[in-house]
């Protein structure tokens, strides 16, 4: 079956830029935000901070395969690891540089405490993202058919993809990271109703205002 799309370029069109700058943030700051956990009020479940992020990779994932196929967003969560790779090094490297004499105890304690991480999690974090990226282009695609599709449509796509997408990202990372070390089923279950709860609320509105700014930006490229 032949790949449909709602849009056809031989070039780079500019939203495409744009978004896979924006994409190569947005994977290194969600491994750095994940330190924090937030508590989703009024409730009492809480989720890591690297689940905002992380919304904006689904988000950019889903609308690079809704305008431009799903073989480029493919090929987008792919080389998600360069900058993840990247980043792990050089954090590796200022980690074993010695600190100045000018750098209080305390400043030090905090950065070593947020930048250092157990081999387990640094290994549990690219593994989840791989997956459940993947996992999101190709839900979202196949939800899709080889027709067009509505704004409705883009929307409960959207939702579908991200929410089952998180609830495995869940699984995986807490597993590899935590299993062994505690009792992991509470803080699984939990972070796998605030992931899907706010996959339902926030994605569907966020992939439609992306494809409309990514449809806009490509307008403005075109003239």
């Amino acid at each position: 079956m032949t790949e449909t799309t709602d849009h056809k370029s031989s070039g780079f069109p500019l939203a495409m830029f744009v978004y896979v700058l924006l994409y190569g943030g947005m994977t290194v700051l969600a491994g750095v935000l994940a330190f924090k956990q937030v508590r989703l009020v009024p409730t009492e479940l809480s989720v890591e901070a690297g689940i905002f992020p992380y919304l904006i990779l689904v988000v950019i994932s889903s609308t690079i395969a809704q305008l431009y196929g799903q073989k480029r967003a493919n090929l987008l969560v792919i080389f998600g690891f360069v900058p993840l790779a990247i980043a792990a090094a050089l954090i590796l490297l200022v980690l074993g540089l010695p600190a100045s004499v000018d750098m209080t105890a305390d400043r030090l304690g905090a950065f070593e405490t947020v930048l250092s991480s157990t081999p387990r999690i640094m290994a549990a974090g690219p593994a989840a993202y791989g997956v459940s990226l993947l996992l999101n282009v190709w839900i979202f695609s196949k939800l899709r058919g080889s027709g067009e599709s509505t704004t409705v449509g883009l929307m409960v796509r959207g939702a579908i993809a991200s929410a089952l997408s998180q609830a495995v990202d869940s699984v995986i990372f807490i597993t590899l990271a935590f299993y062994g070390s505690f009792p992991i089923m509470n803080l699984m279950i939990g972070q796998i109703i605030a992931k899907v709860v706010l996959s339902l609320v926030l994605v569907p509105f966020l992939i439609t205002g992306g494809v409309t700014f990514a449809r806009w930006l490509d307008a403005r490229g075109a003239n």
